[in-house]
């Protein structure tokens, strides 16, 4: 028709590309960015919730400094134990995951069935379930108590290294919970690696712990990234988190300035991570 505009075949394709995505983008507007941008504006706040609404007073960066510096207790006297424990929970969750995975891409009888035992944990997984099997002490290793492991970490070691390797030892079952999603990335990127790349190696006399270190490890280096990533999300908002708990709705604007603090210590560590992975991805490089 004359004087319509007609629109170009590339604005015809963003508009289709909008048009497909906006229902994601309405949902994390209603409910990830405006909550998230609400908890910011309530930490900065007193929050009284009224028959009439809601109250809030301007109360600057009180309660921040109130968590960081008035309150010890508030953080660290849960969130430095924590750390410790989960940094040290970290390299053994993703070594135990990628050492089941090169098992379970071997090839015997029975491998479905224990592909789908190692991620039973994350189908049944729950804060409160995992709560209860720890309090009922099942959670450890039987040998530990056999030998007095503990009782000797704690002995040779300062008491502030020694607690976080015992926790670890006395819920070892949160390895293993935690260990599902990890396994199956590994899994999948074990099976990325192509068999004439091992036959090569084998046919030029390289023994399983030069393929390993030569073949394997780093070709499995994006999925140790990812896992490492996916852990530390996992750990630090699982249900049972000392720091998950305090938040609660006794004092908003207190809870989100705790939230706050406790989003940007994890966003540092996984920046740290992301920082030191990609030194060694790089060095590696320049030495190749």
């Amino acid at each position: 028709m004359k004087g319509r505009r007609r629109l170009s075949g590339t604005t015809i394709q963003y508009l289709e590309g909008l048009l497909f995505i906006s229902p994601w983008l309405i949902g994390f507007m209603f409910f990830m960015a405006f909550p998230l941008g609400y908890s910011l504006y309530m930490s900065f706040h007193n929050v009284e919730i009224l028959a009439t609404g809601i109250k809030t007073s301007f109360e600057g960066w009180n309660h921040y400094k109130f968590i960081l510096f008035t309150s010890g207790g508030i953080l660290y006297n849960d969130l430095i134990p924590f750390l410790i424990q989960s940094l040290m929970m970290l390299p053994v969750i993703i070594v135990f995951s990628l050492m089941i995975a090169i098992v379970l891409n071997q090839r015997f009888v029975g491998r479905g069935f224990f592909r789908g035992v190692f991620f039973l944990p994350v189908i049944f997984a729950s804060g409160q379930l995992v709560q209860e099997f720890l309090s009922q002490g099942e959670g450890k290793l039987n040998f530990l108590d056999q030998y007095n492991i503990s009782g000797i970490i704690a002995e040779n070691l300062p008491k502030t290294l020694a607690a976080p390797i015992v926790s670890i030892m006395d819920s070892f079952v949160l390895v293993l919970w935690y260990s599902g999603v990890q396994i199956l990335i590994f899994l999948a990127g074990r099976q990325t690696i192509s068999g004439s790349v091992y036959e090569a190696a084998r046919i030029d006399g390289a023994n399983p712990w030069e393929v390993f270190w030569k073949i394997t490890l780093p070709a499995m280096t994006p999925f140790i990234m990812l896992n490492l990533i996916y852990t530390v999300v996992d750990l630090f908002t699982f249900p049972t988190n000392p720091i998950l708990t305090k938040v609660n709705t006794s004092n908003y604007g207190q809870s989100s300035a705790l939230a706050w603090i406790y989003f940007t210590i994890i966003f540092l560590l996984l920046g740290l991570i992301f920082l030191l992975f990609k030194r060694v991805t790089s060095s590696r490089k320049t030495s190749a």
